[in-house]
């Protein structure tokens, strides 16, 4: 059984959202990411091999770390104690309309990282179908080889209440997220998807427009 916890934070008038995972004993990490428009800010992985193997007072033990090291972070977010090191410009915003293809615009890496990541919406012309949404993205490398297991992560910038909705790529580097759309409480409102493999990132950015009303008939 895997544990995690899913919080959004809101400090001033910035919103977070922590995500903490236990990644399965296979990897026997603790992973929390902390994300502000879906972009990861932070990293904490603590390993808990010396749980294994896991019977049941283990597995409490475990279920007890998740939580803790989720509250942790939560704690220092609140207080201040987090902070975060500069990161790039956001990427250029693009039209989303039913007739054209977007351009696309993956976010440089932040300085220090390891090699850059493709980001491509497959469906980019029909991910919206009525209130539900539903995202197939492809993650490669600049040499165009898949990766599987990278983090991909969607939400939407002016949603009314904002959430996160997160998955891992295939071994074919593709990855579907599928959520119903939010009320959005303002005009200038954007998709945001972002996927990172290590210290390797890529963000689309998206404009949301609105479809013209028709004007009844006279």
């Amino acid at each position: 059984m895997l544990f995690g916890h899913n919080s959004n934070v809101k400090v001033g008038e910035t919103i977070y959202h922590v995500q903490t995972e236990d990644r399965g004993t296979s990897h026997a990490v603790i992973d929390t990411m902390v994300y502000q428009s879906g972009r990861v800010l932070h990293r904490r992985a603590n390993s808990y091999a010396d749980l294994l193997p896991l019977d049941a007072a283990r597995e409490q033990s475990l279920k007890d770390r998740v939580s803790a090291q989720h509250q942790a972070v939560l704690d220092e977010l609140r207080s201040g104690a987090l902070q975060f090191a500069r990161h790039a410009a956001p990427a250029v915003a693009s039209k989303l309309s039913a007739a054209d293809k977007p351009k696309m615009n993956a976010v440089p890496n932040a300085a220090g990282a390891d090699e850059s990541l493709t980001l491509e919406l497959l469906n980019a012309k029909n991910w919206l179908a009525g209130k539900r949404a539903t995202l197939q993205v492809l993650v490669s490398r600049k040499d165009g080889a898949a990766v599987s297991g990278a983090r991909v992560m969607a939400h939407i910038d002016g949603a009314a209440e904002p959430s996160q909705y997160s998955t891992a790529t295939g071994t074919d580097g593709r990855a579907q997220l599928a959520f119903d759309m939010p009320r959005l409480a303002g005009s200038e409102c954007a998709l945001v998807i972002a996927a990172n493999s290590g210290k390797a990132q890529a963000r689309l950015h998206f404009q949301l427009r609105a479809k013209p009303k028709v004007p009844a008939g006279g």
